[in-house]
């Protein structure tokens, strides 16, 4: 569970999961793509913890996604391919968002595949939390 000061609500964290993938799918002119992966990196984290709560998994305050998704796993779920590529999304968390601490840019393939792997994570947390 979060740790006291955070929500304890799946469908909240799931909100703000699909509100930072619509900014993370909203590139325009004069918006540098490591801003839109951190906003993919946040969905991820955020819908991940999302299903965690769901399962009354404690974690804890991290961005690392592998750390969330190896609790995900040790509870007995199953790692789908996306989810396990999620993690790679962890290097949008920090090391992007400021100048010069990025080995390279962010490139359009980068970004979109950055998205696609987002959009997958954010609507399977979303199967899991508001099943239809």
């Amino acid at each position: 569970m979060p740790d006291g000061t955070e929500s304890d609500d799946p469908k909240e964290w799931m909100l703000r999961a699909f509100s930072n993938l619509n900014i993370a799918k909203s590139q325009q002119s004069g918006v540098f793509l490591e801003d839109l992966c951190f906003n993919a990196q946040q969905a991820v984290e955020k819908a991940i913890k999302a299903v965690l709560i769901k399962h009354d998994i404690d974690f804890p305050y991290t961005h690392n996604i592998a750390e969330l998704l190896t609790l995900l796993q040790k509870s007995g779920h199953e790692l789908t391919e996306f989810l396990t590529q999620s993690a790679g999304l962890t290097l949008y968390a920090v090391s992007t968002r400021y100048p010069y601490v990025s080995s390279s840019p962010v490139e359009q393939e980068e970004y979109e595949q950055t998205v696609m792997i987002a959009e997958k994570v954010v609507y399977w947390a979303d199967d899991i939390i508001n099943p239809k």
